[in-house]
């Protein structure tokens, strides 16, 4: 069922400050906006953070990433329907449906990789330096080593805000075309070519129904 939201999108602009700040902007002001509905609509186990195992704190319910999605699509300009339901289908795809914000399996995990798309450590440290300055990276690592990067940018906002900063700052501006088209050699361009992992048919899932949702 395609989503009663419209399907002709377009972020507002904003200006190059606003961009620089991590606060949201009022969602009213765009057609970015994602809601808790949609994400149901793509994957229903999205609806609650119940039976989440040990790892309950992690979990982020529908109604929690409505909001930090949308205001990552906008910091980031992610504009294209095409573009918007290839990140919430990897985010859903990496995260098991956003139950976790940090690798845990094989246990223990791997150190410092984590949020929502599950960034590799170096990239983490990348991300968390874009937004927090070199200075605090360092002493969060100093401290605490790559788990304590990746804490600087596990907050919902930046934790569901990294594959869009991954796929604007560490893909050639190619791939975002290439999603914004709604293919499956954009898709698959951006799974083997960009971040790097192998492209499976379990990962079309998310990705066949966010399109439908969002009517890319």
């Amino acid at each position: 069922m395609v989503s009663t939201r419209s399907i002709i999108m377009g972020c507002a602009l904003l200006s190059t400050a606003a961009l620089a700040l991590p606060t949201p902007q009022d969602s009213s002001d765009s057609d970015c906006t994602i809601t808790a509905d949609d994400l149901t609509a793509i994957d229903p186990t999205t609806a609650t953070c119940a039976s989440t195992g040990d790892f309950t704190s992690e979990c982020a319910d529908a109604a929690t990433a409505a909001p930090a999605i949308s205001s990552a699509f906008q910091k980031y300009d992610i504009t294209e329907p095409g573009a918007q339901a290839a990140l919430i289908a990897i985010m859903l795809y990496e995260s098991g449906s956003f139950k976790y914000n940090h690798n845990h399996f094989p246990a223990p995990g791997r150190p410092g990789q984590g949020t929502r798309n599950m960034q590799m450590a170096p990239f983490n440290e990348k991300y968390a330096t874009a937004l927090y300055g070199a200075d605090k990276v360092a002493a969060a690592k100093a401290q605490g080593g790559e788990d304590a990067v990746l804490a600087l940018v596990q907050g919902d906002d930046d934790s569901f805000g990294s594959a869009a900063w991954f796929l604007t700052t560490q893909c050639d501006a190619s791939i975002k075309d290439g999603l914004a088209s709604g293919t499956s050699a954009g898709w698959d361009a951006y799974l083997t070519s960009c971040v790097g992992t192998t492209h499976t048919a379990d990962r079309d899932v998310s990705w066949t129904k966010a399109k439908e949702v969002l009517g890319a």
